[in-house]
């Protein structure tokens, strides 16, 4: 959190029209007993902690926790794994990409080869996360995380699996869930239509938003992220296209959109879309 970002110092002055997130994260199940995350923020200590359907069960050491599926690489979607190195066996899905990634870092080697199992999985093909609820990642235009970047040049946008969204569906219903996208095309536009709830990347509000505020020299699209805002961000290309619910996550806090009372989060909301938080609950 920047030390005196305007949105940084309501949130920690209490104001109840900045209410601080935590990062981006979600957790599905088919019946409330067995969980399934989607990624695993720095922050996972502090979620599992808030939410009761995640704690321990039975004996000394146990953990609801079925399985952890990764849509990259990035910080923010892997370190939370460090967490969950207690010994208790789970699954690691994720593309070949991203597993390469943590095959390079013997720090993920916490997490004991021989009780939690990594597990790629095909970009396209669609698997079983249980029996009842299966799941298909899909490539959406990205890039390569920040940290592995060589040189400050521009970043080619790509759309080969290093970057994806997850599908989970049931056979009747289906979620999508895409915090990281750098444009939006018109396959993936006709691979959300029809979906029961979109989770999207909402980064940014505007593509040069951390310049103007002095927070940075990137914009969104160079970090991979389109912007909420504008004619061409996310909330204009996927207008027309029919959603059940769209919730934004993954908001930075230059992002104006964080703020109940801001003209950005009105905007948003009146054109359908909800803006993420802490602990909500959704039924599908």
């Amino acid at each position: 959190m920047e030390l005196h970002a305007p949105l940084s110092r309501r949130a920690r002055a209490g104001d109840p029209a900045a209410r601080p997130r935590t990062q981006a994260g979600l957790a599905v199940s088919r019946d409330g007993g067995r969980w399934h995350l989607l990624n695993a923020s720095p922050d996972l200590r502090e979620q599992i902690g808030r939410t009761e359907a995640l704690h321990p069960r039975d004996g000394l050491r146990s953990s609801p926790i079925a399985s952890v599926l990764l849509t990259g690489g990035d910080v923010d979607a892997i370190a939370g794994l460090l967490t969950l190195r207690e010994r208790q066996p789970f699954v690691v899905r994720a593309s070949a990409q991203v597993q390469a990634i943590l095959d390079r870092n013997p720090i993920f080697d916490v997490l004991a080869r021989d009780v939690v199992e990594r597990r790629t999985v095909e970009v396209g093909t669609a698997f079983d996360l249980e029996p009842g609820l299966k799941a298909r990642l899909f490539a959406v235009p990205g890039k390569v995380p920040l940290y592995m970047e060589r040189g400050d040049g521009f970043q080619p946008v790509v759309v080969d699996g290093t970057t994806v969204g997850a599908m989970i569906a049931d056979g009747e219903r289906r979620l999508a869930f895409i915090p990281g996208c750098a444009a939006m095309t018109g396959d993936l536009r006709a691979m959300l239509a029809g979906v029961d709830l979109l989770f999207f990347d909402g980064t940014l509000w505007r593509d040069d938003e951390m310049i103007a505020a002095g927070l940075g020299a990137k914009t969104g699209r160079r970090m991979g992220h389109m912007s909420l805002g504008g004619a061409d961000g996310s909330i204009a290309a996927l207008a027309d296209v029919p959603i059940g619910r769209r919730v934004a996550l993954h908001i930075n806090n230059s992002n104006p959109v964080l703020l109940d009372d801001s003209p950005e989060r009105a905007e948003a909301e009146a054109a359908g879309w909800t803006i993420a938080e802490d602990g909500m609950e959704f039924a599908l």
